[in-house]
């Protein structure tokens, strides 16, 4: 694509990933800040103005890109993969672990990300990145549910991965062994909480007792076309 036909947002999003990678550097240092920020767009030859219109918010918006890059990172190794000769499970151990590995390098970044998301003021935002993560893993894996499961499996997923990381953060065994143990057990406890729900369902007097709430998780369905008079920016909608 040539610079006459690149829009505006494409040059943003050029600028964005070039302040990002000059940042990574800096920010063992001075962590996601506007003295990153500023670093950053030196070392990159980006304007001032235009880093201005790329990440508003300095620190955090590339905290954020940088976040959302490594996910991009994981889909488009992921669509490479053969998976089809593992169960279900461990194709989910093997993407949350794929997203951490293409990471590896940039740790200290990860951890200061963390950290940052960790501040009140950050946290829902922080919250929405790993969804997005936990939602990126299941696309990837061909998640099919258009009901209340398409919830329930990225808020779990979102569970395992977050805890994976912050495990990830301190481990200091070779090759990161511990932290791939660690994840296979959560993904075995969530592999366990599964089939108790199967059993409970199967089960005829709790049927019975659940019948209400199973009918009003029925209304309840994945992202999609709006439903009349739901306001734009609702995360899902009920018939």
């Amino acid at each position: 694509m040539s610079e006459e036909t690149k829009s505006e947002t494409d040059r943003l999003d050029e600028a964005r990933a070039a302040l990002v990678e000059a940042a990574l550097p800096h920010v063992a240092f001075d962590g996601w800040t506007r003295a990153t920020m500023k670093a950053a767009a030196a070392d990159a030859g980006v304007a001032e103005d235009i880093a201005a219109l790329a990440a508003p918010r300095g620190g955090v918006d590339l905290a954020a890109a940088f976040h959302r890059m490594g996910d991009a990172r994981m889909i488009s190794q992921a669509a490479a993969m053969d998976l089809e000769a593992l169960r279900y499970s461990e194709r989910v151990a093997r993407l949350v672990k794929l997203r951490i590995e293409v990471v590896g390098e940039d740790r200290e970044a990860v951890r200061r990300g963390a950290t940052l998301f960790s501040l009140p003021i950050h946290g829902p935002e922080g919250a929405r990145l790993i969804w997005g993560t936990a939602d990126a893993i299941w696309n990837a894996l061909g998640d099919a549910s258009r009901d209340y499961n398409w919830y329930t499996k990225r808020a779990i997923l979102s569970g395992v991965y977050s805890s994976t990381v912050l495990y990830w953060l301190g481990d200091q065994s070779p090759e990161a062994e511990a932290t791939w143990a660690f994840l296979d057990r959560r993904i075995e406890n969530v592999m366990q909480f599964e089939k108790t729900k199967a059993k409970f369902k199967d089960n005829k007097l709790a049927g019975a007792l659940f019948a209400g709430p199973k009918a009003v998780l029925g209304l309840i369905k994945a992202p999609g076309e709006r439903a009349p008079n739901v306001p734009v920016g609702f995360p899902g909608r009920r018939r």
